[in-house]
Parts: structure tokens; C-alpha cells; sequence
């Protein structure tokens, strides 16, 4: 996370105003929802990071974008983020702000990757798996990555559980590459 001391400040001082006007859970969808939109939209991204446009003008693409789907609050404090000049880390603020009511709520990030998409049955059995194995709610996130052919990877916070046929093929080969057989003639 790049600018995370800032992040983390910023986020801090918004989830202490969402708890005073109890609004955590609000806030917290919407912060969730402006993170994914930002990091899920290249153009965005790049129009936040600029300094070439205004920070008004920034203000104004946020506003467009948001203001019918998050609080007046949360629309308020990207206002704010944008006039000092921090519109570059609204995404990290975002995100920052979101693992903050995860950990009050007590929710473990868990994100698993697979080759495929996975259906509703199997999601529900993999967050039923994980819930079992570390006593926690969790929030998951699904990527799929076709390199892997096949098998999964879990993560959950610093954890990895690695499963896929892409690491096991690798494993294969560095084993083939050090073969200690040396045949006699």
C-alpha cells in the first residue's frame, strides 16, 4: 500500500466520525464500494493520481460517480481528501478504512484464487472450510487466474495455502533441474 502512514491517519480520523454518528456500517459499504470501483477502473485511477487536473475537477468526477450510491458523509470527506491534495490515496484510504471495521467486527480477509469461477455451492463450502479452521467470520474475495490449471491458492491475512498445479509443476521441475542421477558410461 503506497502512502499507507496516510492511509492509515486519514481512515483513522473517518472511523472515528463514523462511530460518533453511528454510521460504521454505512460508511464502511461505502468505502468498500469506492475501493473496488477505483482499483477495478484504470481510467479513475489515473485521473486521482494526476497532477495536471484540478483537485474541483477531481472532486467533481468523485462526486458524479458516488453521490447516489454512498452516504453524504463519505461524499464529504472525498471532498475533503480531494482539496489537500490527497485523491491519489482514496483507494488506499478506502481500503484502509474498510480493514479497520474488520477488525472491530472481528472479520478475517480470506481471498482465494482459482483457475475457474467458482459456483455459489463450492464458495459456500470453501467460507464454511475457512470459518472452521480459524474460528472467525470471514469476507471473501474470489480471483480467478487461468495460469494456475487447476487446484487453488487461500490466503488468509500473512497464510498461504497453495494447491494449484501451476506451483506443483514448478516444484517438479526445479526437482528435475537438481537430479543428483549421474548416469555411467
Amino acid at each position: 500500500m503506497k502512502n499507507a502512514k496516510v492511509a492509515v491517519r486519514y481512515s483513522k480520523a473517518l472511523f472515528g466520525l463514523a462511530q460518533e454518528l453511528k454510521l460504521t456500517d454505512q460508511i464502511s459499504s461505502d468505502m468498500k464500494l469506492i475501493s473496488d470501483t477505483v482499483n477495478a477502473n484504470r481510467e479513475l485511477e489515473m485521473v486521482l493520481q494526476s497532477p495536471i487536473i484540478k483537485p474541483a475537477q477531481k472532486e467533481n468526477v468523485l462526486t458524479a460517480i458516488f453521490n447516489s450510491s454512498v452516504n453524504s458523509v463519505t461524499i464529504q470527506f472525498l471532498a475533503m481528501l480531494t482539496r489537500k491534495g490527497r485523491s491519489a490515496d482514496v483507494s488506499n484510504v478506502a481500503e484502509a478504512f474498510h480493514n479497520r471495521y474488520l477488525d472491530l467486527k472481528g472479520i478475517a480477509k480470506a481471498q482465494i484464487t482459482t483457475a475457474t469461477a467458482l459456483d455459489a455451492d463450492t464458495r459456500a463450502a470453501v467460507a464454511s472450510s475457512i470459518k472452521a479452521a480459524i474460528g472467525k467470520e470471514i469476507e471473501l474475495t474470489e480471483k480467478v487466474n487461468s495460469d494456475l490449471i487447476g487446484g487453488f491458492i487461500i490466503r488468509v491475512g500473512d497464510k498461504q495455502d497453495d494447491t494449484s498445479l501451476q506451483t506443483k509443476i514448478g516444484k517438479l521441475r526445479r526437482a528435475f533441474k537438481e537430479n543428483p542421477y549421474v548416469k555411467d558410461y
